[in-house]
């Protein structure tokens, strides 16, 4: 999940500068090098501000695997310490965050952000001080690869990325649900709805599917009744809506409060627990998502998890941001497991290597990218519960 760039990058540059001639030991390692009786995990999340959802669910994953961890021993000996900042669903926020944990608290990796933007704000960072920054749902090709075209070193991901949703989304539509034709709703404000806009349009006119109609809006609107209608004089038989939670179930309401009754999509912006309450269940009905998993999946792994996390949370089921913060320290402490060391440099060598590890969001294996080779899953609203409908292999 990507959240729109910010004019931060210039910050980040200058911040980064300073960083790597005043870091001493943690630009040759990260961190403390591995001294410290802790291993020292920053988490960098959205936890207030417009995303706030997904930031929290992250990091309620992330801390239910340490505990697991440091019950189990920890890792190579050292029980991990969360140190937890809150960069308010901002990039600029997301820099300082990062600043503080490499620079003050002298962290040995960091987890963080939910979205790709507060991602991509940390990754100079990341690679001048030589700390591993982990990425649960940073689903932009740029979480790992720069401009231009550059692999950054230290930076890692969880998620699968933007254009593979686009292209489940768009094969979807044409295979499963049979349209043959199909409108796209986006925030251009937004670089996750733009990137999952073009996947989607690439490849529904590949299977055959025509575009007739595309319309968009921006973050925070809250009236798109006047846009919905003039997407429904067009007569779509399916809407791709690519966007975040907050405008999302504001849309879904809408359009059926105007009569639209054709299925609409999204991608995993949508998976929050706040959706329904905005969109209603009944608006939900004939919706569907693209997610990184679903509790319903039969999987050992997966139903062990959604075990645990209920008997620790009340009976609540897992959403997909719980399970991709779970996933990510695992995907952490395998390859510090392998690495036989909490040295990040050591770390980052082993992070590059990873094939085949099961986690709950599936089975992966890393490209020469850093980008996760994985399952997606459908998902169906039913009566505002999410339904498993089927999975899409890469």
């Amino acid at each position: 999940m990507k959240k729109k760039f910010s004019k931060v990058f210039m910050a980040s540059a200058l911040a980064a500068g300073i960083l790597a001639g005043c870091s001493g030991g943690n630009q040759a390692s990260g961190g403390d090098g591995g001294n410290s009786k802790d291993f020292k995990l920053g988490v960098n999340m959205e936890l207030s501000g417009n995303v706030a959802s997904y930031g929290e669910s992250m990091a309620k994953g992330v801390e239910m695997a340490v505990a697991e961890i440091n019950k189990a021993g920890g890792v190579e000996g050292k029980q991990i310490k969360v140190i937890k900042v809150d960069n308010k669903s901002e990039a600029a926020e997301a820099t300082n965050g990062i600043i503080k944990l490499t620079s003050q608290d002298k962290v040995n990796a960091v987890i963080g952000a939910a979205t790709s933007g507060n991602t991509v704000a940390q990754a100079q960072i990341a690679n001048d001080t030589k700390t591993v920054l982990m990425a649960p749902g940073g689903t932009s090709p740029t979480v790992t690869v720069d401009e231009k075209g550059k692999v950054r070193e230290f930076v890692f991901r969880t998620s699968f990325i933007d254009p593979f949703q686009g292209t489940v989304a768009a094969n979807f539509a044409a295979n499963n649900l049979k349209v043959k034709d199909a409108a796209i709703f986006s925030d251009n404000s937004s670089d996750y709805a733009k990137g999952l806009s073009d996947a989607f349009k690439e490849t529904f006119k590949k299977a055959g599917g025509k575009i007739v109609g595309e319309e968009s809006y921006v973050a925070k609107d809250t009236d798109f009744r006047a846009t919905l209608t003039r997407l429904k004089a067009k007569n779509p038989s399916f809407i791709f809506i690519p966007g975040y939670y907050e405008e999302v179930g504001l849309i879904v309401k809408q359009a059926r409060e105007l009569g639209i009754t054709v299925p609409l999509m999204g991608a995993d912006g949508w998976d929050s627990p706040k959706l329904v309450d905005l969109a209603g269940a009944d608006a939900l009905n004939n919706t569907y998502l693209i997610n990184h998993y679903s509790t319903e999946d039969p999987d050992k792994k997966v139903q062990e998890f959604v075990t645990a996390f209920k008997d620790k949370n009340n009976g609540d089921a897992p959403n997909a941001f719980n399970a991709l913060g779970y996933d990510t320290v695992y995907f952490l402490a395998d390859a510090i497991k392998r690495a036989g060391s909490t040295d990040s440099v050591k770390i980052q060598k082993e992070l590059a290597k990873t094939k085949d590890l099961s986690l709950v969001t599936g089975v992966l294996s890393l490209d020469k990218n850093h980008h996760p080779i994985k399952s997606a899953t459908v998902l169906e609203y039913k009566n505002g519960k999410q339904v498993f409908n089927t999975k899409i292999n890469p």
